[in-house]
């Protein structure tokens, strides 16, 4: 008889934070990526348009990590008009060597929110200056907040703009942004003058028109684009990326599909087949990340399986060493 550890929302947020602990965890599971030892099909994406809803599911088996996760992630942007939040969802844990059952967490989308903003601060580790200390985000949800905080455990950062089509959300995001992270916050009303005056640039958006020019870049910025993870997203300019001295896919197949890479290849600025170092090659040292104080770098992040069985994992031991989690026979 098989044990199942059913974990709600409320215990993975009890075991499971945005801290250095998940950084290192999302870093490594990129780095296993790296060494063409991981399975990870491609996403399973659907499109509910009539709701302006999406669901993806995405997995991954991880060399020497005993578990694997599959994850169901449903995102409805209209939600927050009803009241409710955007993204929801959970990831099945199914042992590595048998195919057993082992758990359910329902996270809502927790875990999916805190290994997205920990693969943000893994690509600006390797990918924006050390001295980093300006931020601009893109955007003022969920996501946005969690991207800063990300930003904050990895680079110096003292200060930062808040950019978002709603002002008032961009006011209150950076009002309990200076509140928690203890640095300036504000908000701006200008993404031009936001993105000119920081050092790391973070886009958080589900847009499907750019939001951020390529001639608002300048030498020696690190750009984050983790918004665009279906075909008909956009967040970037696509001169962007053509503009860039450094363009780091997470996972490069992905990226011509789904990613900021789409949009540049669609226009004609970059070959369908180009090749790019992926930002697990950059973790493991296996390609070189940024070399030069003035390059402009940017990170293409569309979401990876591999996040999501090595972020479960890792609520799965926490669980297991906290005993929390209610345990069912099967």
């Amino acid at each position: 008889m098989a044990q199942i550890r059913i974990l709600t929302e409320g215990d993975l947020r009890t075991l499971v934070d945005l801290d250095i602990e998940a950084v290192e965890c999302i870093e490594q599971a990129f780095k296993v990526l790296a060494t063409g030892d991981v399975v990870m099909p491609p996403i399973l994406s659907m499109a509910i348009a009539p709701f302006n809803g999406e669901v993806d599911v995405k997995t991954a088996f991880v060399p020497g990590i005993d578990s694997f996760a599959i994850k169901v992630s449903p995102g409805f942007f209209d939600n927050p008009k009803l009241g409710l939040p955007s993204t929801s969802g959970l990831m099945i844990l199914f042992s590595a060597r048998t195919g057993m059952l082992e758990a359910l967490q329902l996270d809502n989308g927790y875990l999916t929110d805190v290994r997205t903003a920990a693969a943000g601060a893994v690509a600006a580790r390797h990918l924006a200056r050390e001295d980093a200390s300006r931020a601009c985000i893109i955007g003022a949800g969920c996501q946005a907040r969690l991207q800063l905080k990300a930003l904050t455990l990895v680079r110096p950062i003292r200060m930062a703009t808040i950019w978002a089509r709603d002002p008032a959300k961009a006011a209150r995001a950076a009002s309990d942004l200076t509140a928690e992270l203890g640095i300036e916050v504000r908000a701006s009303d200008d993404a031009s003058v936001a993105v000119a005056e920081a050092d790391v640039v973070v886009t958080t958006t589900p847009s499907a028109e750019p939001v951020i020019k390529a001639e608002w870049l300048a030498p020696g910025q690190h750009v984050t684009a983790m918004g665009s993870d279906q075909e008909h997203k956009n967040e970037i300019e696509p001169a962007c990326v053509s503009k860039a001295d450094l363009y780091v896919p997470d996972r490069l197949s992905q990226t011509r599909i789904l990613g900021e890479l789409r949009s540049a290849i669609s226009a004609g600025l970059i070959a369908a087949d180009a090749g790019f170092a992926e930002l697990g090659a950059i973790a493991a040292g296996a390609a070189p990340g940024r070399t030069a104080p003035d390059q402009i770098t940017i990170a293409d992040l569309t979401g990876t399986g591999v996040q999501d069985t090595a972020i479960a994992n890792h609520a799965r031991l926490r669980a297991s060493d906290a005993g929390l989690g209610t345990n069912l026979e099967s």
